[in-house]
């Protein structure tokens, strides 16, 4: 069987060749990433800040590019138009959290205004729907289930620019309005033309408005829910929330960001980590920021092959090592509407079966059962922590226990509010796992290979690893030996590794 199915990605394995994108490459600045998490996490933490520093300051040089989206909302809005945002993945969770803040800020007709979904639904900004981005199809007979009308304007994120999935969404946008659709994305036009002819397409087409946020290589490689997605989610937000943050604010959030310390997460980071090398557990609690508490704690999953969040409605599912929850919330229906400001909006297609569906999405329980819940599935004997995020008068209060550190926010627009606490849980999270041996040097070596570009992404770092000891195999023979190991492995262990293991058995090699 999975030769089968090893066979099947190579058929179409050319279209996601995507090692020469530079949001798929190794930061320079980050090589020793997984050492430094062990033994310097200070220095660890003050690399990652310059990296996000600068990644905010590309941004700030796309002034022009603001105003004319801004541009854009601001006509579709006021001749009674809606602005959707569409991503996949973490671009799908920065585009819900974009509406989330939206009407945090805004109520009414007005907050109906913005509305944002993502490939799979509103139940994949917790648990990935495998293979969905790589359907097209799939993104365009999303933009027309959810009401895309010919007054409406469709913002489109893709960290890469080649996601088939908002790609197909983009296309059918641009059919569909009299609104060209936006499309934005990090990777430089003339490699994404020259190398995949999807991006290709969508670049060449006049009908559909492009915005490149070139920010070079992830701090982990690969990642793109790293800076990628924080310029995306920057950028967009500062388009749409133009008229109340204007660019004076944004550029000081760079210096706010720019004077602050991430070595502040030295002490959560050696706690957490310790409490998972110990076979403990951790819970986060926040009702403030749980839109962007759940987006980092989900996004551990694929990255680190990790257990997704438990379902309630699925007794057999592997307890995940850390989950969300919001203490004021009663219930699982009352959770979900607090996290998205709005009723969900999950996929009941048959193609699906089930999967993104409602009876489905409320078996994941963000309401103030969730520790209970969890307690019972840990079982005796497994101690569960709790990390608080929270907002106390003019501070962000980070807590694990009496470890407490909090961070002026007084002066920040709650877009910028809720992109520095995700700047401070991406590094924190990243340096948890490299922590636990979850990636080598900068290399995301426990990546799930979930899609066809996350195949792809586990081929070539299996072929990395193997090149290091001087070990040649051929791409076709390296994707069988994903494929087959894929088939063996549990959702919390590593196909890289496996691979790269049975590959050197197999050349003589083993160590």
């Amino acid at each position: 069987m999975y030769s089968q199915e090893a066979n099947r990605f190579l058929s179409v394995a050319k279209d996601f060749h995507l090692g020469v994108l530079p949001t798929e490459q190794r930061h320079p600045k980050t090589k020793q990433l997984a050492e430094l998490s062990r033994n310097k996490p200070e220095k660890a933490l003050k690399i990652l800040q310059d990296i996000d520093v600068n990644a905010i300051g590309v941004v700030l040089k796309k002034q022009k590019e603001i105003e004319a989206l801004a541009e854009a909302m601001r006509a579709t809005r006021a001749r009674g138009g809606r602005v959707f945002f569409y991503g996949c993945g973490a671009t799908g969770r920065l585009s819900l959290s974009l509406e989330h803040v939206w009407r945090f800020c805004h109520k009414g007709a007005k907050a109906d205004q913005v509305r944002a979904f993502m490939s799979g639904g509103d139940l994949a900004l917790v648990h990935s729907i495998e293979n969905f981005e790589d359907h097209p199809e799939f993104g365009a007979r999303q933009v027309r289930d959810i009401g895309f009308g010919e007054n409406d304007l469709l913002v489109s994120c893709t960290e890469g620019g080649e996601t088939p999935s908002v790609i197909g969404a983009t296309e059918e946008a641009a059919r569909i309005s009299r609104r060209k659709p936006w499309f934005l994305y990090c990777n430089p036009d003339d490699i994404l033309k020259k190398y995949v002819s999807r991006s290709r397409k969508v670049l060449n087409n006049p009908d559909i408005e492009k915005i490149c946020i070139y920010v070079g290589p992830m701090s982990l490689s690969g990642s793109t829910r790293l800076q990628a997605t924080t310029v995306l989610q920057f950028l967009a937000g500062a388009a749409l929330f133009a008229d109340e943050l204007p660019m004076k604010e944004l550029k000081a959030f760079k210096t706010y960001l720019k004077n602050i310390s991430y070595t502040q997460l030295k002490p959560f980071i050696e706690l957490e980590s310790a409490a998972y090398k110990n076979g403990e557990y951790f819970v986060y609690a926040s009702d403030r920021y749980a839109i962007t508490v759940v987006t980092d704690t989900t996004e551990r999953s694929p990255t680190f092959s990790l257990p997704g969040f438990e379902n309630q409605r699925e007794p057999k599912s592997s307890a995940t090592l850390a989950y969300a929850y919001m203490p004021s919330a009663k219930n699982a229906k009352e959770a979900w509407k607090r996290l998205l400001l709005r009723e969900p909006l999950p996929l009941e297609w048959k193609v699906l079966n089930g999967v993104a569906g409602e009876h489905r999405l409320y078996g994941f329980d963000f309401s103030k059962r969730l520790p209970l819940l969890r307690k019972k599935k840990l079982g005796k004997g497994r101690k569960q922590h709790t990390f608080h995020l929270s907002r106390k008068g003019n501070s962000l209060e980070l807590a694990i226990g009496k470890t407490k550190k909090k961070f002026s926010v007084s002066k920040l627009h709650p877009l910028c509010e809720h992109l520095f606490l995700k700047l401070l849980l991406n590094a924190h999270s990243t340096l948890v796992m490299g922590r636990l041996g979850r990636f080598e040097s900068n290399v995301m070596t426990w990546v799930r290979p979930s899609n066809f570009k996350l195949i792809d992404r586990a081929i070539r770092y299996a072929e990395s690893l193997l090149d290091r000891e001087k070990i040649r195999v051929s791409y076709s023979e390296t994707a069988h030996a994903i494929f087959e190991n894929a088939a063996k492995l549990g959702p919390s262990e590593s196909v890289v590794l496996a691979a790269v293991e049975s590959l050197r058995l197999k050349h003589g090699k083993s160590l």
